[in-house]
């Protein structure tokens, strides 16, 4: 396990044993950062897509130049 990890896992075991009011007072601190809270959002958006199949970004840009004809 590498120190990083190690320390995310030390901090998820810290926020873990709060209480649910502490937690969601972390979690309301937290997302009042803008530059967290879409950092936030794109992980979600990412883990939502995750099974979608991906394609090739000359596929992409083709696509999106046969729409705007």
């Amino acid at each position: 396990m590498s120190a990083t990890q190690a320390t995310a896992d030390s901090f998820w075991a810290a926020f873990r044993s709060l209480a649910k009011e502490e937690r969601e007072a972390v979690i309301a601190r937290l997302v009042q950062d803008k530059d967290f809270r879409e950092d936030l959002m794109d992980l979600v958006i990412m883990a939502q897509r995750e099974r979608e199949p991906s394609r090739s970004l000359d596929e992409y840009l083709a696509d999106r130049r046969k729409k705007r004809k």
